[in-house]
């Protein structure tokens, strides 16, 4: 009897365990969606943000890298050091990091990525940050000594860049197509127009990821990103272009909503070199013309912060520069008649970003149309945009582009700018220094600025780099360098089973690195 007891008891055992689920898996991929479609996958040569938003963290890595709390922390660098008067650093390198083709990344490698960055005929969109680098010296395998021409207090931040990372010279020409980095993740594929994949990569060096694949899937119209989260097609749009449908998903239990902040100041950028724009009283009566708060609600349905100057308003050093800026018609029609510049017909590019430039735009043309200033709103593509017509320098008088290829502008003429007004958020991190680049497409050529700037070069000091950073805040102010319209929102929307997607964007990137899924 005991015995049949006993076989009874494991036959209900058995039958009951066969009928329990197995236990849930939690996933090991995520689909994130996207806005706009990077023109290429090398930061090291693209201005648009769209790259690092794919590969930053992800793919290639720098010395150094952003945190999720805005702070610069090492990555390639394990540690350094600077020398007391402020020229050189000196850098060590983790061992044992290899590029995704196999490969040993080591000191070679990152002196000729640095220096890479101001070779003649270099496309690095930031090589204004690292011009101060005069040498790089590869002391070891694992040791590399960076010398300045003169202290730069901000070079471990501008490190941190996404147009610093550390290339192979052996891959570097193809990175556009077929990234090689050092990063958790490899490059997969590409379908054009639709999505880029990325695999784990099996040898990565550092902490290892939770993430086996990440596919970031190309929504630019607000109402197929929104289809796209309900349907489960997305499982995170980190910048979601649909800020009129937030209210449903914060409703929805499926859904987590994080409403954080960005390095995106959101500028209407004023050709300063251009007539009538070249006249201060002009570009004030336009600053004057524009009412933020209305295109804070009509583009954006609320979300954004004004801004007076170029600077991020949760930053340490910012100042509230609005008021000196305020929506006032009836002064910008008085300013107007005092530029003497006659009736003043402009052209406002607005690239594809339906929200702050496509439905914003034309919130300012209706208001710098009832002041008096005739506005043709025009719609340009990135690749438009991101060309002579807007971004880059005409091309000198007799330049040659490669065969099939325009000329580019190659710095042995000053540079000119054709376009009048154009909207866009800069979302690149500490970057106020733009206005100091007589490249740039601002075209703001002030003395006053530069030399500020170059101070703040110069400056370690905290208390006296705010001060510097305060005093160029309220430069661009009073010059009216440009419409300042407001900081950019970071609002996402992601399923509420996916944790450590960045609340806030202190550099322009969709970092997967920390990112995984609960049960």
């Amino acid at each position: 009897m005991r015995t049949v007891s006993l076989v009874l008891a494991l036959a209900s055992a058995l039958s009951l365990s066969v009928a329990l689920p197995a236990l849930a898996q939690a996933r090991t991929d995520v689909n994130i969606g996207l806005v706009l479609e990077p023109p290429s996958l090398d930061p090291t040569a693209e201005a648009a943000a769209a790259v690092d938003e794919v590969v930053y963290a992800n793919v290639f890595e720098g010395l150094t890298r952003f945190a999720p709390d805005a702070s610069v922390v090492p990555a390639l660098a394990e540690s350094w050091e600077i020398s007391e008067d402020g020229l050189t650093y000196t850098f060590h390198l983790h061992d044992g990091v290899k590029f995704h083709d196999g490969s040993t990344m080591d000191a070679e490698d990152v002196k000729f990525s640095l220096d890479r960055i101001n070779a003649e005929g270099s496309l690095n969109a930031q090589k204004a940050l690292f011009a101060d680098i005069a040498s790089v010296e590869v002391v070891d395998p694992l040791t590399v000594k960076v010398t300045l021409s003169k202290p730069n207090g901000a070079m471990i931040y501008n490190l941190a860049w996404g147009d610093a990372v550390i290339v192979a010279p052996e891959t570097a020409a193809t990175n556009g197509t077929k990234p090689v980095g050092t990063g958790p993740f490899m490059f997969g594929d590409r379908t054009e127009g639709i999505s880029i994949s990325l695999v784990k990569s099996p040898d990565y060096w550092g902490t290892p990821i939770a993430l086996d694949a990440a596919k970031f899937l190309f929504i630019a119209d607000p109402s197929a990103a929104f289809a796209a989260l309900q349907a489960g097609d997305i499982d995170s749009f980190p910048n979601f272009p649909s800020p009129e449908t937030v209210a449903q998903f914060e409703s929805d239990p499926r859904f987590r909503v994080v409403i954080g902040t960005t390095q995106g100041e959101t500028v209407l950028a004023m050709n300063n070199g251009k007539p009538p724009l070249d006249n201060i009283k002009v570009r004030e009566a336009i600053a004057h013309a524009i009412d933020r708060d209305a295109i804070i609600d009509g583009a954006m349905f609320g979300y954004g912060t004004p801004i007076g100057s170029f600077f991020p308003p949760g930053d340490a050093n910012y100042i509230d520069l609005t008021a000196q800026s305020a929506y006032d018609p009836e002064l910008s029609k008085q300013l107007l008649a005092e530029a003497g510049v006659g009736p003043i017909s402009l052209t406002l590019r607005l690239p594809p970003v339906e929200g702050y430039a496509r439905r914003g735009g034309e919130i300012i043309a209706q208001q710098l149309e009832a002041v008096g200033i005739s506005v043709e709103v025009i719609n340009v593509e990135w690749a438009q945009w991101l060309s002579p017509e807007v971004f880059l320098p005409a091309p000198c008088e007799g330049a040659v582009g490669a065969e099939g290829k325009a000329p580019a502008w190659d710095g042995s003429c000053p540079a000119t700018f054709s376009y009048d007004l154009t909207i866009v958020s800069h979302t690149e991190p500490d970057d106020i220094g733009a206005f100091a680049r007589d490249d740039f497409y601002f075209n703001y050529h002030s003395e006053a600025f530069k030399a500020l700037y170059a101070e703040l070069g110069l400056t370690a000091d905290p208390a006296k780099r705010s001060e510097l950073l305060k005093a160029m805040q309220q430069r661009l102010a009073d010059d009216y360098a440009a419409g300042f319209l407001f900081e950019l929102a970071k609002i996402g929307v992601e399923n509420v089973k996916l944790q450590g997607m960045w609340e806030n964007a202190p550099t322009q990137a969709t970092d997967l690195t920390g990112v995984s899924w609960t049960e």
